[in-house]
């Protein structure tokens, strides 16, 4: 392993300079893409996505530098997706979101050329075949990660727990309890999503994420929208930096096939 390289979304130490000390940011299945909706296949082998958050345990909220992430309880099988593209259960371990500074970009994957204001990423990994997280996020079939775009419209009622919560966090380094969070809230009511072999979309860009993109956005209102923005990039001490535009540009397909479980 490279000893632990300083990364971040500024002009100096963006994802365009990443590949200096991870060079498998040039890699055959790095992420995100930008999702052409007519050139993906309709696949009707791809089962239904099911997602148990029933008896979900939220631990805490923190502001990593680079976004804000609420962490879960992942000791058992009680919280997690299966189904899909999947053959084991898939435990959930963190989400966290990417925002632009405006509502025209943000988001990570792009579907026919256009990014969402947000997009919210939740992490899951293959506990059936590897021992512990790192391990899974170092194999090609270790990660599931759910993305859902957020776009601007009106509140979401449930999300304001969560934007309310932001201030806690302001500071990069900073970590709040958070408990009772259920993120089953966060999810569009139509599962239909598209699938692609990708990786990590931050450093170390490991390509072991399965991707699953829901089709159908959520929405959120402007006045929360805003709280996201309100976090920082630096640390108490430092000059404060906006969080935001904290996004991976889509990256070449390389031959890559996009499944889709819906006929477009």
């Amino acid at each position: 392993m490279t000893g632990h390289h300083s990364w971040g979304y500024g002009q100096a130490d963006g994802p365009s300079e990443w590949h200096k000390d991870y060079p498998i940011a040039q890699g055959n299945r790095q992420s995100p893409i930008d999702i052409d909706s007519a050139q993906a296949v309709y696949d009707p082998s791809l089962q239904p996505l099911v997602i148990s958050y029933e008896s979900c345990t939220s631990l805490s909220i923190s502001n990593t530098g680079h976004s804000v992430m609420v962490e879960f309880e992942d000791s058992d099988d009680r919280t997690a997706i299966s189904g899909g593209p999947f053959q084991n259960p898939f435990r959930l371990k963190q989400f966290h979101f990417h925002w632009g500074t405006t509502h025209s970009q943000g988001s990570e994957h792009t579907i026919d050329g256009k990014p969402f204001p947000c997009e919210l990423h939740l992490v899951h990994w293959n506990a059936k075949k590897y021992a512990t997280f790192g391990e899974a996020a170092a194999a090609p079939d270790g990660l599931a990660v759910v993305s859902v775009f957020l776009e601007i419209g009106k509140e979401h009622a449930r999300m304001n727990r969560l934007t309310d919560a932001l201030y806690m966090v302001k500071f990069k380094g900073t970590k709040a309890q958070f408990r009772g969070f259920n993120p089953k809230c966060l999810l569009p009511l139509s599962l239909d999503y598209w699938t692609y072999l990708g990786s990590l979309t931050t450093p170390p860009l490991n390509e072991s994420v399965t991707w699953i993109v829901l089709k159908e956005p959520i929405r959120i209102s402007v006045k929360q929208m805003e709280k996201f923005r309100m976090l920082l990039f630096t640390g108490e001490e430092d000059q404060r930096i906006q969080m935001a535009n904290n996004f991976r540009p889509p990256q070449p397909l390389k031959g890559r096939i996009v499944r889709a479980s819906f006929k477009a």
